[in-house]
């Protein structure tokens, strides 16, 4: 397919020469007018590339949003307790979220900033369009709790939560394999009106520590991924923290079952249309990218910038001990009709499924400045 980015690539290599695959993921998803997350297009739901958690049922921000509570009350109920989505997208989790809290924990309600962290401007405006409905009719403003920023850097240090949920997958990637012994990284070439992959030195000593620290036993041919970026990411979130908790949400694993030889090619692939796809170049900013989390970098790249490991543990086992209490009573909405329920019971079904979504998305909790926290939603963490 010939889209503008990929004429506008084509145009620059032919200038300047192969660049990483990292800076050609990064122009697909981030350029600013052309690239996939900055164009204000419906990327989830029906209509759009994939499904996310919040697309599916309100139920996924409802167990969050107790979660949340929680982790308010063992913050000892802090006056003010940021909570910070940062890839809000739609806001469907943001709205979701909020009217649990309003409803069921007005006290915490009381107390909770939500922050929107959104780089796109489009997206931005869709997320106030969506969150003002949270407002006064009168009005017709968003709640004066919340708030809406372009960056990470746009905020002060909080006492809170920073929240996550399929973020770190969309991060630029670098593409590393062994060839002859030696590790080479993925460039991307023009060749001809096509684009092509072309095999180079290292771009960053980082990506050779990371790769001798995470998948140390490479074979000769097979691939992985290594984001620089998702790091970078992380320390800039504990940074932002002075007190409280980090939810990462996304597919991956910890370097041992990531970085195994029954993934040759690796993780990376084009999502359009709710179909997958390995060729990366088929539709250049008008296809998703994306390639797992390693969960064991973020752990450690925690530990390093100060935050604990909580727990870690799969989606199922997460919004599982979330909803026991209570007999997953946040599914339901007042007055549905018994079959509005069986939709809802089989949408919960897809969220716990160990054999897709229950499994393949972790969760990931770190904290900072509280000893010890022990959280419902860990209760059958992994260890």
């Amino acid at each position: 397919m010939i889209t503008p980015l990929k004429t506008l690539l084509l145009d620059t290599l032919r200038r300047s020469g192969p660049i990483t695959f990292a800076h050609y993921m990064a122009l697909c998803l981030y350029h600013p007018e052309l690239g996939y997350y900055m164009q204000g297009r419906e990327r989830t739901g029906v209509r759009g590339d994939y499904f996310t958690s919040s697309d599916l049922h309100p139920v996924f921000a409802r167990l969050v949003a107790r979660q949340s509570a929680e982790m308010w009350e063992i913050l000892e109920r802090p006056t003010c307790f940021t909570w910070v989505e940062m890839g809000a997208g739609r806001g469907l989790f943001g709205q979701d979220f909020l009217a649990w809290v309003k409803h069921v924990e007005p006290e915490f309600g009381r107390a909770l900033e939500y922050v929107a962290v959104e780089p796109a401007p489009a997206q931005r405006a869709h997320l106030a369009e969506r969150l003002n409905q949270l407002g006064s009719r009168e009005t017709s403003q968003k709640p004066a709790n919340v708030r809406i920023v372009a960056e990470l850097e746009n905020l002060e240090p909080v006492t809170g939560c920073f929240f996550s949920n399929e973020l770190v997958d969309a991060f630029p990637v670098s593409v590393v394999t062994r060839s002859r012994g030696r590790l080479k990284e993925v460039y991307v070439a023009a060749e001809g009106e096509n684009l092509c992959e072309k095999l180079g030195a290292l771009s960053d000593s980082r990506i050779a520590a990371a790769v001798a620290r995470y998948a140390h036993e490479l074979e000769e041919g097979q691939r992985v991924e290594v984001s620089l970026a998702a790091v970078d990411w992380l320390r800039g979130v504990a940074e932002k923290l002075t007190r409280g908790f980090t939810v990462t949400i996304d597919y991956g694993d910890v370097a041992g079952r990531l970085y195994t030889a029954d993934r040759p090619r690796g993780t990376l692939l084009g999502y359009q249309g709710h179909t997958t796809s390995e060729n990366v170049f088929a539709a250049p900013g008008e296809q998703d990218l994306t390639a797992h989390a390693n969960f064991s970098a973020l752990i450690d790249t925690g530990r390093e910038a100060g935050l604990s490991l909580t727990g870690f543990t799969t989606q199922e086992r997460f919004l599982m001990a979330l909803g026991e209490a209570n007999e997953f009573a946040d599914l339901y909405d007042p007055g549905q009709t018994e079959a509005e329920q069986l939709q809802a019971r089989l949408k919960l079904k897809r969220l716990l499924d160990p054999t897709s979504m229950g499994n393949v998305f972790k969760v990931l909790i770190q904290h900072r400045g509280v000893h010890g926290p022990e959280l419902a939603g860990l209760k059958y963490s992994q260890r």
